[in-house]
């Protein structure tokens, strides 16, 4: 029996329009990206950039117009670097906490958990239904501004997780020919089914 209670919409503030808020919002993203990774490098931890930003970094050598923005700041590290991961970032005013099970730091105090070093560890399955681990942080490559994962290793990972916006990332990737069919022989069978179906209907 469908409930007669309504329900009222949650009130949102609404500011001005701004190009300037919308730029500020991409360059924190960038600036805690990298204070977090020369940090990591400075302590000589191995680490690499997963997510979303490895995406626009791959999509940005093909075409900087396709790239997509992303709040997330993912990075790959080893569990057993946890300790020195957490005193390197501690240093440099990041704030160790735990979000719906996901080890992250947030930036400061008085940060949110939107605006967060995300931890990935190397090697382990980010939940138990995962067809395979997430990669080695030695699945990397040294770009301008700080390692990032290779492009077979995202590929693995975003076909692992598969969320609208993992297939998102994956229908870019085949948009601009980094990846495409000759790819479907090197996965693994669940992976392959879930590449061919982005392949079939990119339109979902």
């Amino acid at each position: 029996m469908r409930s007669s209670k309504k329900v009222h919409p949650v009130a949102v503030e609404l500011r001005a329009f701004s190009w300037d808020r919308m730029i500020e919002a991409v360059q924190a993203v960038r600036d805690r990206a990298l204070r977090a990774t020369a940090a990591l490098e400075k302590a000589g931890i191995p680490y690499a950039m997963a997510g979303g930003n490895a995406v626009a970094a791959w999509v940005a050598r093909v075409d900087r117009a396709a790239v997509r923005n992303t709040q997330d700041v993912d990075i790959l590290v080893r569990r057993s670097d946890l300790p020195a991961v957490k005193a390197a970032l501690e240093g440099v005013g990041f704030v160790q906490a735990t979000v719906m099970d996901v080890v992250c730091f947030i930036d400061g105090p008085n940060g949110s958990p939107r605006d967060a070093i995300h931890l990935l560890f190397a090697g382990e399955k980010v939940r138990a239904t995962y067809p395979l681990p997430t990669a080695d942080v030695t699945e990397s490559v040294v770009a301008d501004d700080y390692a990032i994962v290779t492009l077979e290793a995202l590929v693995r990972m975003k076909l692992n997780s598969f969320r609208r916006k993992d297939q998102t990332h994956l229908l870019d990737m085949l948009s601009l020919g980094l990846i495409d069919a000759s790819w479907l022989p090197r996965l693994v069978p669940e992976h392959a089914v879930r590449l061919q179906q982005l392949i079939d209907d990119p339109e979902g």
